[in-house]
């Protein structure tokens, strides 16, 4: 589920926006929204402050949320350990949105790095990073990713058995 957030910088002066009179912006909303086996997706702030934080994993998890992927920081990192909830940063920072940014829009379309995530994208993540893959592609995706995977078991047990690297590749073309 895509979230756009957005740096702010308070005035005691008057606004026409009416979120931001709203603490955290549709923060809430968006997080409330959340259905079972999706992945909070924010992106769209500065490094000024964390996106993602243990009581958000809390109650992501309670929703049946999957991860949290956000193009920004994550704080209290280690409750979100202790919870188990993937959470996926470019960093840790202590300091949250607060008065430094707003979330004003979810389920949208948003951009990390260049690459286009809409609703309902499916996302494939692990300690070596995540994979994005689009709607028009997921299906052959997966395919080519289960085939990959059923060649390396037959790879890793030749080699078990006493096979070459060399051999191996020669037989299976993968490595």
């Amino acid at each position: 589920m895509p979230v756009l957030e957005t740096d702010i910088f308070p005035s005691n002066g008057p606004t026409h926006n009416p979120l931001m009179s709203k603490p955290f912006g549709l923060m809430f909303e968006a997080l409330d929204d959340l259905k079972p086996g999706e992945i909070y997706v924010a992106s769209g702030a500065s490094p000024r402050y964390a996106l993602w934080g243990e009581l958000m994993s809390t109650r992501a998890k309670i929703l049946g949320a999957r991860g949290a992927l956000v193009d920004g920081f994550a704080r209290d990192t280690d409750g979100i350990k202790v919870l188990g909830f993937p959470c996926f940063c470019t960093g840790y920072y202590a300091q949250d949105q607060g008065v430094r940014g707003k979330v004003v829009d979810y389920r949208c379309a948003l951009e990390i790095g260049g690459v286009r995530i809409e609703p309902g994208t499916l996302l494939f993540g692990d300690k070596e990073g995540v994979l994005v893959v689009p709607a028009e592609a997921e299906e052959e995706v997966v395919r080519l990713a289960l085939e990959k995977v059923r060649g390396e078991k037959r790879v890793a047990k030749a080699i078990r058995e006493g096979m070459s690297a060399v051999d191996a590749y020669k037989t299976f073309g993968i490595m």
